[in-house]
């Protein structure tokens, strides 16, 4: 079209045919038959006969822009060349706004307004109609495979929001200037929402199954812009996918929500593999495949790359979710749509999740991710802020159900009860304000407002228990839910997924040497070939977890700052910081959560752990909780989550976390200093019996840690004294029971470990025999190296624990010998010590040598330089000289012969010869208490059934009466069964220490039956005396 521009227009032409130029430019169409037809401009003959049957001149003028647009845009059958509605209208913007531009050189004011004014009116018609389009596909004619107008909007969008640093150039060219702004933001709700549906659907397939190397970042900074607006924003939380109710065949409502909800999609990019929904690029294969022959720069620029990319992608879904939480039309959708994520996916905190049927682990893990940004700004002023996190939001929210989880202290039924007899108790205290408002308005105005008031009850009531909590309080515990699907069930899985690793590469490593010794077989190869993909895919998928979680110092941090509110929180409901703690556990404490507390007890190990995590983050606050709260069963019912505690400590210990700040923690604190000792030696005890189907095995574990944290604290003189302390007030106590439960695990431990060193010992002979070994099968061959690695594991592990036990009563002994003497405990000692000496010193001790002993923690010159250390420390602290008959009542293991042999072994290790020589002294002293004992029984003579102890068939000294089955027993060889077993032996029914009865009638004929035989004995010495008197003078 060769118009002259308006600028160098010949004055001869009217204001109309300027006007006319200016719009047909724009629309690119003609009202005459066109001299030089060319194909972008259209001829619209029958607007031009509307126009001439009108009487109207033939020119585009304003009052006929709108026809002339409808008319353009709905021209028939559109050449495949030509532009899509869309399209059209965008460059028709852009044409208008360059028109704009030219005529600001025009002179003639009233001219250049009354232009503006006509492009103004058509621009606005431009961008209706694009939003009609957007909105309506169908609305005019398209082109053969035109674009879907959403396609095309989303275009402007990605190109408008590009960045060079980008991985992907901008998918097309930007759009007019302005246009964006005007597209969406001078329209009204109803106008814009028919166009968004489509766009934000795109958008959502635009980041689908993109990882976090691919380009996401153009899609979220899109997204954050739309919800800028609000009328895109509400448009957004109205979508159908804003909370989908589709279903997918054999995919669950959890699943679901991330797949097909619009933030789902976004929530999905993450560096953690997802194998049912796989993302590219693979960022396992392209950062950390054949990772353990890469250099270690290589890998620290692959963890550096996914964090920053991760918290590009944080950052942007906290920047969309917070501006619509600020947005009130649109935050409480916002909360909606958390909570349904968290409903919908709540068996993710099973031990087994179906991937199918909840959301990956990666959406969970960038949704704690964004949740603990959200919290912020009141972690920060916790102190001040605390107060606002409602209890009663637990059990009276209508979002998330806490309910059916599992209590701290308090079974699902008794957590009903609760709630229920408290909402009756609202309803009563609601009744009668309201029948006290009635009464004061007929007072007042005589009118019966009975119906009103009722219902104004019943609104009290929902907003009480519903509506009435903050943001603060909501955000919070929707961030603990989300906390405990996400990052825990997470660090949970890694921690799955490094065993397996582990497990893999020992099963590859015993593979690959039976090869190389000679067994290889087409199996072999085969199995040889399978474990290297499984360690090389797991290794990957371990990397992946590291790089995005552990690697993240700053996502920690906000965790750890999350749990210590979560703390304060809880120490709150108690009363505060205090011991002892109430002798009742109010029913707010029992009746949250368990997983709150022990949500923060696992972050803590897992950060304990990582270098430098927890330098400079105050620790005081989950150290007095621990302290508080570790040996109390009746506010924290499950051991396990006790156990934990004590792990937590065990990881602060100066050498185990490699600061020596943590030392303070132990040293300085006066709950530490006062309890410490007190609350570990009572969980030792606790922890015999948790429930558990594998409780006996856990114990050894739990034991572990609590023996490591109690030989840190020995030498702490504070907590020394501390320990001395309560072994003298509690001798016939908790520390009774915590020295039998530590003499009954060394004894198992170390028989255990020494049956299978001989089991290892024959598996060694087997293989060393290599023509025999060789003839053997492969898969025979196989099993047999792996029972023997196996093997190898549980004797180093029971050797460790082992050799604890046996140091602690070393280290403990010289101190504290007297509870080791008392009658209930003396002779148990006696047996183990005995027990110890005949495996360390006596003729089967060469059948225990091994090649590598050290591999095994096995250590036997240290463990028999302790026994014999021990057997010293009880000797000198024996005023009554009890012990030296105690051990030779041993009949399985004593013999004198024994101590000899025991002390020439220690001469040539190198023991203390101060020790050495008092172990002999008490060897001989020992000697002599079996002829005494030889003498007494001589003396007893035959003693009468009634007088012996039917467990031990031994004569009683104190004999009680058990209450249940009437059986007298002796009071030592009871006692020392309830350290262990608070029942009954006869009939299993319960049975304590204070419930025996003393059979004082049966103690004194005992008695009286000693004395007479001792006496019957003398008489007839004396008798035998005076006759050899008699037959001497005779034979003189």
């Amino acid at each position: 079209m060769a118009s002259p521009s308006p600028a160098s227009a010949p004055p001869q032409r009217t204001p109309d045919e300027v006007e006319d130029i200016i719009l047909r430019k724009i629309l690119l169409v003609s009202l005459a038959p066109p001299t030089n037809p060319s194909p972008a401009v259209a001829y619209l003959e029958l607007t031009a006969a509307e126009l001439l049957s009108e009487s109207r001149p033939l020119l585009a003028l304003r009052d006929a822009a709108e026809r002339l647009l409808i008319d353009r845009l709905s021209l028939p059958d559109p050449a495949a060349a030509s532009p899509s509605p869309f399209a059209f209208l965008a460059a028709a913007f852009r044409r208008a706004a360059d028109e704009a531009r030219k005529i600001s050189t025009i002179r003639d004011a009233a001219l250049r307004a009354r232009l503006a004014a006509s492009i103004a009116h058509l621009r606005g018609l431009i961008l209706s109609y694009a939003r009609i389009v957007a909105g309506n596909p169908d609305t005019f004619p398209a082109p053969p495979n035109a674009p879907h107008p959403a396609a095309e909007l989303l275009v402007f969008l990605l190109a408008e929001a590009a960045d060079a640093l980008d991985p992907t150039p901008a998918p097309g060219a930007p759009p007019p200037p302005g246009f964006l702004d005007e597209f969406f933001g001078s329209a009204d709700y109803e106008t814009i929402e028919p166009a968004m549906g489509e766009l934000y659907e795109r958008l959502r397939k635009s980041v689908e199954k993109v990882s976090p190397l691919g380009d996401f970042q153009r899609p979220l900074r899109v997204l954050r812009r739309l919800v800028g607006i609000p009328n895109c924003a509400k448009a957004l939380v109205n979508h159908p996918k804003w909370i989908p109710k589709n279903q997918i065949m054999l995919i669950g409502e959890g699943r679901v929500m991330e797949l097909s909800s619009v933030l789902g999609a976004f929530f999905h990019v993450s560096a953690i593999c997802d194998r049912e929904f796989a993302s590219k690029p693979d960022v396992g294969q392209q950062c950390f495949s054949e990772a353990s022959s890469r250099r270690p720069a290589d890998l620290l620029s692959s963890f550096t790359t996914i964090k920053s990319v991760m918290n590009g992608l944080y950052d942007g879904l906290k920047g969309v979710i917070l501006i619509l939480l600020k947005n009130l039309d649109t935050r409480e959708n916002v909360l909606e749509y958390i909570a349904e994520v968290i409903n919908k996916n709540a068996a993710r905190s099973g031990m087994q999740v179906d991937p199918l049927k909840c959301a990956s682990s990666g959406m969970f893990v960038n949704l704690s991710a964004v949740m603990l940004h959200l919290c912020e700004p009141f972690l920060d002023n916790m102190e001040s802020k605390k107060d606002k996190i409602d209890v009663n939001y637990l059990f009276f929210n209508n979002r998330i159900d806490f309910k059916n989880l599992t209590a701290i202290n308090a079974s699902s039924e008794e957590v009903s009860s609760w709630i229920e007899s408290r909402n009756n108790k609202h309803a009563q205290n609601v009744s009668g304000e309201a029948r006290f408002v009635e009464s004061q308005e007929a007072t007042s105005s005589g009118k019966n407002s009975t119906t009103s008031l009722l219902s104004k009850g019943g609104t009290l009531v929902r907003c009480s228990k519903n509506e009435n909590f903050s943001f603060i309080c909501e955000c919070f515990f929707m961030t603990a839910r989300v906390l405990n699907l996400g990052l825990l069930k997470a660090l949970s899985d890694l921690k799955h997924i490094a065993q397996q690793h582990t497990r893999f590469e020992d099963d590859l490593e015993s593979n690959r040497a039976m090869r190389d010794q000679g067994g290889g077989s087409p199996q072999l190869e085969q199995d040889i070939s399978r474990l290297e993909k499984m360690v090389e895919i797991l290794s990957q998928d371990k990397l992946c977890y590291e790089a995005q979680i552990l690697r993240d110092g700053s996502f920690l941090q906000r965790a750890l700052s999350f749990y210590r509110l979560m703390i304060l929180w809880s120490v709150d409901l108690v009363g505060g910081y205090k011991m002892p703690l109430p002798s009742q556990c109010p029913k707010e404490f029992s009746c949250i959560p368990e997983h709150f507390l022990d949500d923060a007890m696992d972050l803590l190990v897992l950060t304990s752990r990582i270098p430098k995590a927890l330098e400079s983050f105050a620790l005081d606050d989950f150290l007095n909780f621990i302290i508080m709260f570790m040996a109390s069963s009746s506010y924290i019912k499950n051991p396990y989550l006790r156990a934990k505690m004590v792990e937590v400590l065990n990881c602060w210990t100066p050498q185990r976390s490699g600061l020596n700040s943590t030392a303070s923690l132990f040293e300085g604190h006066q709950l530490c200093l006062d309890y410490l000792v007190m609350n570990l030696l009572t969980l030792y005890v606790d922890i015999e019996f948790t429930g558990s189907h594998t409780q006996f095995f856990d114990k050894f574990n739990i034991r572990h840690n609590i023996a490591e944290l109690l030989e840190y604290l020995w030498d702490v003189p504070s907590h020394r004294n501390a320990w001395k302390q309560i072994a003298k007030e509690e001798e016939k106590g908790v520390y009774l029971n915590f020295l039998n439960f530590l003499i009954n695990d060394s004894i198992y431990l170390l028989d255990e470990s020494l049956n299978k060193i001989l089991e290892l010992k024959e598996i060694e002979a087997e293989m060393a025999n290599t023509i025999e070994w060789e003839h053997r099968p492969a898969q025979e061959r196989e099993e047999r190296l792996r029972v023997f690695h196996q093997w190898e594991n549980i004797v180093r592990f029971d050797m460790k624990l082992a050799n604890e036990d046996v140091g602690m009563l070393a280290f403990t002994s010289e101190q504290i010998p007297a509870p080791l003497l008392l009658p209930e405990m003396v002779e148990r000692v006696s047996s183990m010590l005995n027990y110890f000496l005949l495996q360390l010193a006596g003729p089967q001790r060469k059948s225990l040598t091994v090649k590598d002993p050290e591999k095994y923690e096995f250590k036997p010159k240290q463990l028999l330089k302790q026994i014999a250390t021990i057997y010293v420390h009880i000797t000198r602290g024996d005023k009554e000289a009890i012990f030296p008959a105690a051990i030779s009542k041993d009949g399985r293991s004593y013999n004198d012969q024994l101590f000899a042999s025991a002390a020439n072994i220690l001469w040539k290790i190198g023991g203390d010869p101060q020790i050495i020589q008092e172990f002999m002294q008490l060897a001989v002293k020992a000697k002599v208490a079996v002829s005494e004992a030889m003498d007494a029984e001589a003396i007893l003579g035959d003693i009468p059934d009634e007088f012996l102890d039917p467990i031990q068939y031994t004569l009683m000294k104190d004999p009680v009466i058990l209450p249940s089955s009437r059986v007298t027993i002796d009071r030592p060889v009871i006692i020392r069964h309830l350290l262990s077993d608070s029942t009954d032996p006869f009939n299993r029914s319960h049975l304590t220490r204070d419930m025996l009865i003393p059979n004082t009638e049966l103690k004194a004929q005992i008695e009286e039956f000693v004395r007479s035989q001792q006496s019957r004995k003398r008489t007839a010495a004396k008798s035998e005396i005076g006759e050899s008197d008699g037959t001497a003078d005779m034979a003189k």
